[in-house]
């Protein structure tokens, strides 16, 4: 069984940083993607930003020159740093992880249990 361990997540003043973590284990083959969305309250679920298996990232255009996402292959971890926060980056965070698994090569999509990211002063 693939699971994805977070962490990281907290409460920061505006303008400060932080950085979240996101560790997959289990029988896993190949990754595909990693990458970060969160979501507030009465709203859907959006993508923050991702890595791909050839290393490509992309993110949202409300991120963009703040949020670094990175890697480590060979922990199968994925990291984000957060810059410059402000109040509407409040959210809970989700490591997202799409896969194929070890044997089976089946293809598999699995989520973080989600970490709360709090920007107040």
């Amino acid at each position: 069984q693939v699971q994805l361990v977070e962490s990281g997540g907290g409460l920061v003043q505006p303008g400060g940083s932080l950085r979240l973590s996101c560790a997959a284990s289990g029988s896993i083959f190949s990754i595909n993607a990693m990458g970060w969305y969160r979501q507030t309250p009465g709203k859907q679920r959006e993508l923050v930003a991702a890595i791909i298996s050839g290393g490509s990232t992309d993110y949202a255009d409300s991120v963009k020159g703040r949020f670094t996402i990175s890697r480590d292959n060979a922990k199968k971890t994925v990291f984000l740093q957060m810059n410059s926060l402000k109040p509407e980056d409040t959210a809970v965070y989700y490591c997202n992880l799409r896969a194929r698994t070890d044997g089976d090569y089946k293809y598999i999509e699995v989520w973080g249990q989600g970490t709360l990211v709090t920007v107040s002063s």
